[in-house]
């Protein structure tokens, strides 16, 4: 897994909402993700510099924007470039089970924002190739 991260130009990073937090998985998934303060690239950067991640959250309780909060300084803190925009989200109402895969036609608002997290999280990617971070 850790190859095909570092061989994309752009991270997704993904969870559902817990009690108000990221999912453990994710946390995981973070945990991992520190090995690349350690690691450099041939010019002596991070490894994962150059790259760029968004950030999609999901649940019924609210929190969206302090779990997404707590993700970017995470991927921040690891090398990884966050784009404009660069969460999407969608939580139904509290304590009840509608996913998003049940809506009847999906959410114009959440489809919205997912669409410009992509198009801007694209455009930083091809910033990025065509002018790394300085050594």
């Amino acid at each position: 897994m850790r190859q095909k991260i570092l061989d994309a130009d752009i991270f997704v990073l993904g969870t559902p909402i817990w009690m108000g937090h990221p999912s453990s998985h994710v946390q995981r998934v973070l945990k991992r993700l520190d090995a690349f303060l350690g690691e450099t690239d041939p010019d002596g950067r991070m490894v994962s510099l150059d790259r760029v991640a968004i950030v999609a959250v999901v649940g019924n309780e609210d929190g969206a924007h302090h779990v997404a909060a707590e993700l970017f300084q995470g991927l921040s803190d690891v090398g990884f470039t966050i784009a404009a925009s660069g969460m999407t989200y969608w939580v139904g109402e509290a304590m009840h089970k509608t996913d998003y895969k049940g809506l009847p036609s999906g959410s114009d608002k959440t489809d919205q924002a997912t669409r410009s997290a992509a198009a801007n999280a694209a455009h930083l990617a091809r910033l990025l190739a065509n002018a790394p971070y300085p050594a």
